[in-house]
């Protein structure tokens, strides 16, 4: 931030190149004759992609691959740095023996949603270790959203929880991934 406001003083017609402590006081004077635009596209010039814009394209490169996801019927609903809202609509298709929604599905929709989380920073990260405990059966015709959040993330590896929610905000499922980076990233940056 501190590149950006030098950028924007020396702009704006100011002699010198303001210290870290001048700065805080000269913000309003700095700012005054600036837009959100320029400051938009100096944030972007000086520091590459906004981090929402990373998970963004991160999920886009991925989503555009990911055939398991689509192929159940998944959706993406919102994803932002560390988190990651998926859902999947229960079909005749998903049931089980007891005509209600198979754990695979759940849990695959879980995973998706954790895949999507800890991938969001444009580092290729796969699961470590997942479970799921399931809470209350799914139905057919029932919206299932499964919620994934960062819960840490430190080095290589990452702890994601997911909670998994019917359409009337029943919990259905929790989830807990573990995952690991592996170099490399999902799109060139």
């Amino acid at each position: 931030m501190y590149l950006i406001i030098n950028s924007l003083y020396v702009k704006n017609g100011c002699s010198s190149i303001p210290t870290k402590n001048n700065v805080e006081k000269n913000c309003d004077k700095i700012l005054s004759n600036v837009n959100l635009t320029e400051i938009q596209f100096l944030i972007s010039w000086n520091c590459g992609m906004t981090p929402l814009e990373r998970a963004k394209k991160s999920t886009e490169t991925m989503w555009k691959r990911d055939k398991a996801s689509k192929g159940i019927g998944i959706k993406i609903e919102s994803v932002a740095p560390g988190k990651a809202d998926l859902s999947l609509i229960v079909k005749q298709k998903h049931l089980n023996g007891h005509d209600i929604c198979h754990g695979g599905f759940i849990f695959t929709l879980a995973d998706s949603a954790f895949a999507f989380a800890c991938n969001s920073y444009n580092q290729a990260a796969v699961a470590q270790n997942n479970m799921i405990t399931f809470i209350a059966p799914a139905q057919k015709g029932e919206k299932l959203l499964a919620k994934a959040r960062e819960v840490s993330r430190t080095g290589r590896s990452g702890i994601y929880d997911v909670s998994v929610f019917n359409d009337k905000e029943q919990k259905i499922a929790e989830f807990r991934g573990l995952s690991r980076t592996i170099g490399g990233q999902n799109f060139k940056e």
